[in-house]
């Protein structure tokens, strides 16, 4: 097993072109590359060659360093790790916190046609008139941030009987495997702790909870 310090060490040196062929690599550039000093450098270039992960030879102008097949297999395995971590298809995320009652916001929402069609026509949800809103917990906050970088639905600002009305994002999610969806006002006054979520049914009810109950959220993607 190729301990961690020297695997960075590998792939440093198969990125200085390690994998084709000999590359000039010396204690003193390496250190610089990783940010170590010189003797550690040279430490983990002796670890690799005895471990038959790189060979060393020595020309007029200084060291080559050649990544050998052993080496190249280690960096494939890293490799197809990150794959499995980066490439999922199906990540789920869980966001964990507790019932309050909503400041109103996206009930705002479910009350006027003109969302609530696209609603129906993007998500397949026809929402109760009411919203389901959640504090998380310190540790889901971190999580809730990681979900912006996901794909969310765009729910399109409209002009009605001369109003102009302002637009949303939806991200869809489930609870206790009840379709529903995280809405995202296009301008809201929530603190990143709070979300609101929409349903077909009223959640307090099939779920049996009220204020301060903990519900798990999970958004699969």
């Amino acid at each position: 097993m190729i301990a961690p310090d020297d695997l960075i060490c590998l792939k440093a040196i198969a990125l200085l072109g390690g994998l084709s062929g000999a590359v000039s690599v010396s204690s003193q550039s390496l250190a610089q590359e990783l940010s170590i000093s010189p003797q550690t450098a040279s430490r983990r270039l002796i670890s690799l060659e005895n471990a038959h992960l790189i060979t060393r030879t020595m020309g007029g102008d200084g060291q080559y360093v050649t990544v050998t097949a052993a080496g190249e297999e280690h960096l494939r395995v890293e490799y197809a790790a990150y794959r499995r971590i980066f490439e999922t298809h199906d990540r789920h995320y869980f966001l964990k916190g507790e019932l309050i009652s909503g400041l109103g916001e996206g009930r705002y929402y479910v009350g006027i046609e003109g969302y609530v069609s696209q609603f129906s026509e993007k998500l397949g949800i026809t929402p109760y008139p009411g919203t389901f809103n959640i504090k998380l917990s310190p540790a889901s906050i971190e999580t809730r941030r990681k979900l912006d970088a996901m794909e969310w639905t765009e729910i399109e600002g409209f002009t009605d009987h001369d109003r102009t009305f302002g637009g949303a994002k939806a991200l869809e999610c489930s609870i206790n495997g009840y379709p529903c969806a995280i809405l995202k006002p296009g301008r809201t006054h929530y603190p990143e702790d709070i979300i609101e979520l929409i349903s077909e049914v009223r959640l307090r009810d099939v779920l049996g909870t009220d204020d301060g109950a903990q519900v798990t959220i999970e958004v699969t993607r």
